[in-house]
């Protein structure tokens, strides 16, 4: 009997039996072609941020300003657009025609400016000059003079236009008080006074020419008078160390709190 090829080989030659295949590495990708990468997941969108319970986000009262967490008061916020009769008071040398000519040119609203001094002047041939002298033609002159700025501020008032007038007022004296330019412009006139230091109504003074510039003793003789408005409750303005903007801001503001008086 023929013996199978490669005796004692196990498995070979043998029915029902079949060489165990060895494991196979795997196919390599030809060459050229990308090798397949899994795609990449969605972006999630990041959780909406919700603050703590026990820390809700600080948002300060209504008209209020947030320095980090202190309110801050409301600031004063001018007069706006509000018609107004207004009377600056002043000695002479205080600033009161440059800063009421400023104020009305800065204002949001149509504003006129009347300065009783330049109302006087408009009499050229026998201009009474209060220099020489306080007399019945010189008074005879200011209450002129008063009544017509009285008249031109109601005719501005009549029409929508606000008005400021500046005079040197005085409180202890009638005949050039508060009283006459209440009765010719109206109850609703607000009085400011503007009362710098007398060095400064000195300096201001000196720079002065023709017959606005007074004498010093006259001009500390007027600053002096000036006084006696502090303790009457209308606002003052010590404007010594501001210029005419900021004076002018500080006599908006000084308006503003006239008009939220309760009364007014």
């Amino acid at each position: 009997m023929q013996q199978g090829v490669g005796g004692g080989g196990a498995g070979w030659g043998q029915p029902g039996h079949h060489a165990a295949v060895p494991p196979q590495p795997p196919i390599p990708p030809a060459q050229g072609w990308p090798v397949p990468v899994p795609p990449a997941a969605p972006p999630q969108a990041p959780a909406p941020h919700t603050p703590a319970p026990h820390a809700p986000p600080y948002s300060p009262p209504p008209g209020t300003e947030a320095t980090g967490h202190i309110p801050l008061p409301p600031a004063v916020a001018g007069t706006g657009g509000a018609t107004l009769a207004v009377l600056l008071i002043g000695p002479a040398g205080a600033g009161k025609t440059t800063v009421a000519r400023h104020w009305a040119s800065t204002r949001p609203v149509p504003t006129a400016h009347v300065s009783l001094d330049d109302v006087r002047e408009w009499v050229c041939s026998g201009f009474a000059d209060p220099q020489a002298g306080w007399n019945d033609h010189s008074e005879a002159q200011y209450r002129l003079a008063r009544r017509t700025c009285g008249f031109a501020a109601r005719n501005f008032l009549a029409n929508g236009i606000s008005c400021i007038l500046d005079d040197a007022v005085f409180p202890d004296r009638p005949v050039v008080g508060l009283g006459g330019w209440k009765r010719h412009v109206g109850p609703a006139l607000l009085p400011v006074v503007l009362l710098p230091g007398l060095e400064i109504v000195l300096e201001r003074n000196a720079a002065r020419s023709g017959n606005r510039r007074l004498s010093d003793e006259e001009v500390a003789r007027i600053h002096g008078r000036m006084a006696g408005w502090y303790g009457s409750g209308l606002p003052i303005i010590d404007n010594s160390d501001l210029d005419v903007e900021a004076t002018s801001r500080a006599l908006d503001e000084a308006l503003a709190r006239a008009l939220a008086t309760p009364g007014f």
